[in-house]
């Protein structure tokens, strides 16, 4: 995945958008229509079993799983110091964030990704850590699973 020349530049949140949900939700929709885009299946609010919660769960074609951590301003981002612990449950980890985030912040090691309610792009992708095998057979059953009991429930 890669940036496209001019997206960014040409995308913003609503000025009329303002809470934290709100933000969070549109950033969660831009995002999973980015991973969809690029043939990614995804789940939003996947429970891990460690007592996190990933904003966005993602699985590529080849079963590589992928974490999102949506962050809807600075505020969002200080006050949560978890985020390493979704390391040991996916093959790469991404930060996303609106376009005025401070980019700066965001960990070099970590991938880092702009949305907004519409897509999103991918600014800066990270080396993948591969999950050992009993790990992500665990992972990929959650995510089945999950997708599944959704798909019944609607």
């Amino acid at each position: 995945l890669v940036c496209t020349p001019g997206w960014c530049e040409n995308r913003r949140v609503p000025d009329e958008i303002h809470s934290r949900p709100e933000i969070t939700a549109l950033l969660a929709r831009g995002v999973t229509r980015m991973l969809m885009d690029h043939g990614l299946a995804s789940l939003l609010e996947v429970p891990l079993a460690n007592g996190r919660r990933a904003d966005v769960m993602a699985l590529t074609a080849n079963g590589e799983i992928w974490i999102v951590e949506t962050k809807s301003c600075l505020e969002d981002y200080a006050v949560d110091g978890k985020w390493p612990d979704y390391l040991e449950y996916c093959d790469r980890f991404f930060f996303a964030v609106t376009e005025d985030f401070p980019r700066e912040i965001i960990p070099e090691e970590v991938g880092l990704i702009v949305a907004d309610g519409f897509g999103g792009a991918v600014l800066r992708d990270c080396a993948a850590r591969p999950l050992v095998g009993a790990r992500r057979k665990a992972v990929t059953l959650l995510f089945a699973r999950l997708a599944a009991l959704r798909l019944a429930a609607d």
